[in-house]
């Protein structure tokens, strides 16, 4: 019964994956995106992985894909009647390659079946929030902010593409 979900939860990642990079419209892309997100979440629970699980719904298809889908509504994309971009043929190929070799790095790696350096008595003391806050604002404090501040130029940004500039006849009616 796991394998089926699993089945279930990876091919459809990997469909809206797809769909989110080759999709024309760019709402219908956030929405593959939100399927892919919410899939990948799915396959967080099946791995006893709750806090991922919780952030993945509340933090990306919650808030983060939440902004992308209003940034879009803000600029007010104009798109033609495709439904996929015009070199998505050429793309597939590349993208089929680049996931077989995906693979074959994945089944070598050397990290398959590593764990983190906070021991267990620890994580099931505290809990997995406490132990992932603590690693995370603690290594990883400077990336932490970092991100922020890119997360916020990046907003800036959009709001300063978003600002149309009005034409001179209007400004003049007002």
């Amino acid at each position: 019964m796991a394998f089926l979900f699993f089945a279930y939860f990876a091919v459809v990642s990997i469909v809206a994956g797809i769909l989110t990079v080759s999709l024309k419209n760019p709402v219908q892309c956030g929405l593959a995106l939100l399927a892919l997100l919410l899939h990948v979440s799915g396959l967080f629970v099946m791995l006893n992985a709750e806090f991922l699980w919780a952030v993945q719904v509340i933090v990306y298809a919650g808030a983060i894909l939440v902004l992308y889908l209003f940034v879009l509504m803000l600029l007010n994309l104009k798109t033609d009647d495709r439904y996929f971009h015009a070199r998505t043929p050429y793309l597939l190929a590349p993208a089929a390659i680049g996931l077989a070799y995906l693979v074959f790095l994945l089944i070598r790696s050397p990290f398959s079946g590593s764990r983190g350096d906070a021991s267990t008595a620890a994580v099931l003391l505290n809990g997995d929030a406490h132990a992932v806050g603590i690693k995370m604002f603690s290594e990883y404090l400077l990336q932490f902010e970092i991100i922020g501040v890119f997360l916020t130029g990046a907003i800036v940004g959009a709001i300063v593409l978003a600002k149309t500039p009005k034409s001179i006849e209007t400004r003049r009616d007002a």
